[in-house]
């Protein structure tokens, strides 16, 4: 249901102007798909949406455009901070446990970071397996990503 939900949010976000969480569970309701403002709240800091300029003083929610470094920053933290239970490895494959349904939140916010040494990740409802190359990286992306977590 979350996934189906957050297709749906985005093709809502490209297509109209939606400019507050209650126009967005408004739209959410007409695509049949019920929610509460928690759940919409919760969806947008999932999807790191941001504020942009609609004109005339106004604003929308977006995706945003550039992902840079200082700009993920803050977000991970908040999202590791609020989401990350345990970080654990084997070989090459590190185990990031999570609150449930926080988990690919938390995987989107590391594939965002586009950090050389991690392959990908693969995310289910509170599991995380990051894939890192080569094996002897590992050490230091564990020791970033219990950072951000703390």
């Amino acid at each position: 249901m979350k996934v189906r939900r957050h297709t749906k949010i985005k093709e809502i976000i490209e297509d109209n102007v939606i400019e507050t969480q209650e126009e967005l569970a408004v739209a959410l309701r007409k695509q049949e798909i019920e929610v509460t403002q928690a759940t919409v709240s919760r969806d947008i800091k999932e999807l790191m949406l941001i504020k942009v300029p609609a004109g005339d003083g106004r604003y929308r929610y977006a995706f945003p455009v550039e992902q840079n470094a200082a700009f993920l920053q803050p977000r991970m933290e908040r999202i590791f901070q609020d989401s990350v239970v345990d970080i654990d490895y084997s070989e090459n494959i590190i185990v990031i446990k999570t609150l449930p349904g926080t988990a690919q939140a938390v995987a989107a916010a590391i594939d965002n970071t586009k950090w050389p040494d991690i392959i990908g990740t693969v995310a289910g409802d509170d599991n995380i397996l990051v894939v890192v190359k080569p094996t002897d990286a590992v050490p230091k992306v564990i020791a970033k990503l219990q950072t951000l977590s703390q």
